[in-house]
């Protein structure tokens, strides 16, 4: 009876060392995945989540792990209901939108979610296909806009001498048609622009002459704003001196619009572009005015085609997103308190310093960057 004992409670010890073997195996496996993985008991509360889907949820130090499911995640939890196994879904995860695609396995009331955060892969698909609308469109109205003009141009040089001086009409009509031909080939310009955007070329720059560029180029054609800049020195970054001021550029002239746009007797119109770093080394630029605001749409305002201004592409603001992409830096839009906007820019100049000298084409320097930083993904963001 002793020896059995001894055989049963070696036993039990051997299973109970593999049950927390394979607990930790579980944990180490569940641990290394980007795609947030929780355990939901049949009373709808967590029994088990791992690192991840703490950070997709956006709980912070907070842990899952005994809280109902309909706390953490509503939309979640409506899923579990139903008979679907796969399913998309969007959620506000730490006051940010977010889409996520879920797959659920159920076995005898047990709940096994696992989700990944495909907003950024949805969000690319988009810019794709309106790439290649804007292909579309630019082919197709280029070809025309040139003899348009040549001929409107034939006209007044054929036919503007032999008219009286008493009648306008004519010159004022070919006129038009000029210029309404020079506004179709910019609009055309801006979706080649936003279509076949060229590879960055990374060279050492001073952002703080870019911005001062930026501003002087509208400050002259509106006397009425006060443009300004603060910097503490000539902020070196490795960039695309081109794109970035063009980004720089794009910023500044929906500014100066806004500004305009603001009804008669406001005060005077504001426009400042402050460069700094933070304590972690990171660059900083803010573009602050007091114009009339961000739009009720404020969250698409960067997407392809979408403007509130009447003439207006909708390009603007896509390119300066996709330029400080291409740059491994985020953008974001906030409202300026005593009203206008502010539009922040951020990047690492410690990732941009190893493509100094080359393009985005060079794979040794995208290497090189990856492999110092392999949780970065084009956007700047953490994968």
């Amino acid at each position: 009876m002793t020896e059995r004992l001894q055989e049963q409670t070696g036993e039990l010890v051997a299973a109970n060392a593999q049950i927390d073997s394979r607990r930790a195996l579980i944990e180490a496996v569940m641990s290394g995945v980007s795609a947030g993985v929780m355990s939901v008991g049949s009373d709808r509360v967590i029994r088990l989540a791992n690192s991840s889907a703490t950070a997709l949820l956006r709980t912070g130090s907070t842990s899952l792990v005994g809280r109902p499911l309909a706390e953490v995640a509503p939309e979640l939890d409506a899923l579990i209901g139903g008979e679907t196994q796969d399913a998309i879904i969007q959620l506000a995860a730490g006051g940010e939108a977010k889409t996520l695609a879920v797959r659920i396995t159920r076995d005898d009331g047990q709940h096994i979610l696992t989700f990944d955060d495909i907003t950024q892969q949805l969000l690319d698909q988009r810019r794709a296909a309106w790439s290649d609308v804007a292909r579309r469109i630019a082919h197709e109205i280029k070809n025309p806009l040139t003899p348009i003009q040549l001929a409107a141009e034939r006209l007044q040089r054929r036919y503007g001498s032999k008219l009286t001086e008493d009648d306008g009409t004519f010159g004022r009509l070919t006129e038009t048609i000029v210029r309404q031909v020079g506004d179709l080939r910019r609009m055309v310009d801006e979706f080649s622009s936003f279509a076949r955007m060229p590879k960055p070329v990374f060279r050492h720059e001073s952002l703080a002459e870019l911005a001062r560029q930026s501003l002087f180029l509208h400050e002259v054609a509106h006397p009425e704003i006060d443009f300004v800049l603060e910097t503490a020195g000539p902020a070196p970054l490795v960039c695309d001196r081109r794109q970035l001021g063009q980004a720089l550029t794009n910023i500044v002239k929906n500014a100066t619009e806004a500004v305009a746009a603001r009804p008669e007797g406001a005060e005077r119109g504001r426009i400042e572009i402050d460069v700094r770093y933070d304590a972690q080394g990171r660059m900083h630029i803010d573009t602050s005015d007091n114009g009339i605001g961000l739009p009720v749409e404020r969250d698409r305002i960067a997407e392809p085609y979408m403007t509130t201004r009447k003439g207006g592409t909708g390009l603007g603001l896509a390119i300066v997103r996709k330029i400080v992409e291409e740059h491994f830096g985020t953008i974001s839009f906030a409202d300026r308190p005593g009203g206008g906007t502010i539009v922040s820019i951020l990047f690492d100049p410690s990732i941009l310093a190893a493509l100094a000298g080359s393009g985005t084409s060079d794979d040794d320097a995208l290497q090189e960057v990856t492999t110092r930083h392999p949780m970065l993904t084009r956007t700047g963001t953490p994968a």
